[in-house]
């Protein structure tokens, strides 16, 4: 998987992957949330709370993506790939 876009939050970083079949992969803690047709699904996925369920890598509890203030503009995170 081809990282795409990274953007740092309170819990961790999300990531937007690309598979080699040209679908498109939230990311947090290296495992993939949910597979898209695009990055903005990805990222619209992820900021309303749509994808599988994400963990805190450390206390194991559940995150609402939605209450990270993850920016919808994917533009707006780091893409330094």
């Amino acid at each position: 998987m081809r990282i795409l876009v990274s953007y740092p939050t309170d819990v961790g970083i999300f990531d937007i992957g690309q598979s080699i079949d040209k679908k498109y992969h939230p990311i947090y803690n290296d495992e993939s949330l949910g597979s898209y047709p695009s990055v903005q699904e990805a990222v619209d996925s992820l900021i309303k709370n749509l994808t599988l369920p994400v963990k805190h890598v450390q206390t194991k509890e559940l995150i609402d993506t939605s209450k990270l203030n993850i920016p919808k503009d994917y533009t707006q995170w780091d893409s330094n790939y």
